[in-house]
């Protein structure tokens, strides 16, 4: 069974490496030549949302106490450190490893497996790295924007590179049930987070999909050039979460 498990793995690191081949160097920009299909897959996200993962958000934060839902959210907030750090290592950030790796201690220990964020009051601040990042830090092109099914904006450099921070995270390792329990509590948990954000969005953009698709390249250019980002959008995208 473990043996199935792993070739498993390997198939779909394989399919990764397929991928990111086979991506033409001529969609290095942030061109959407795919945008029919981008829409008609963004216009099925958003009916999923509006009937599924917005009530349940909903009820999720009228019945949650906002130190609880804090603490729900620390917690898969430092369980993402270990992304963040393998990342920092291939990105050679070898100083931004040794404080997140020094982060991550103290809030798995004194801050009770992450549920309290002893570590920012500390000067230790919280730093998001994935393998898209590290892929762009390599040189690998982002790719046509792309909208995924569920998981909503990407790129063809992005999507793929999920597979990795899926296999990086300690959810996978469980067992079935509890990944699952876990995986859901995490996506409520950040769609209640992102309710706000969403009415704002709602109001003030005039083409919604315009909107998150400009907003999403900037910021995904910001993260893999640490913040250099050419001033093309006016768009805040540090206050825009994905």
């Amino acid at each position: 069974m473990f043996k199935q498990m792993r070739m498993h793995k390997k198939y779909r690191l394989f399919l990764l490496l397929l991928v990111l081949i086979i991506v033409p160097s001529t969609y290095a920009s942030d061109d959407d030549p795919l945008e029919p299909m981008n829409r008609a897959i963004f216009e099925f996200n958003e009916i999923v949302d509006d009937n599924v993962l917005k009530p349940i958000a909903k009820g999720y934060k009228y019945v949650t106490p906002d130190p609880v839902e804090v603490g729900i959210s620390n917690f898969f907030s430092n369980l993402g450190e270990i992304g963040t750090i393998t990342n920092d290592l291939l990105q050679l950030k070898f100083s931004q490893a040794g404080r997140d790796t020094m982060r991550f201690f103290l809030n798995s220990t004194l801050g009770i497996f992450g549920i309290f964020d002893v570590a920012t009051p500390l000067g230790l601040s919280k730093n998001k790295e994935d393998f898209g990042q590290t892929l762009g830090f390599w040189g690998v092109p982002d790719g046509p924007y792309l909208v995924l099914p569920f998981l909503g904006p990407s790129s063809f450099r992005d999507g793929p590179s999920m597979i990795v921070d899926y296999e990086l995270s300690p959810v996978e390792q469980l067992h079935h049930e509890e990944r699952q329990v876990l995986q859901t509590l995490d996506i409520v948990d950040t769609r209640a987070r992102l309710l706000r954000a969403t009415k704002i969005l709602d109001t003030a953009a005039k083409d919604k999909y315009i909107f998150i698709r400009e907003s999403y390249l900037q910021k995904r250019e910001s993260q893999v050039n640490d913040g250099n980002v050419k001033e093309e959008f006016e768009i805040d995208v540090h206050s825009v979460d994905y």
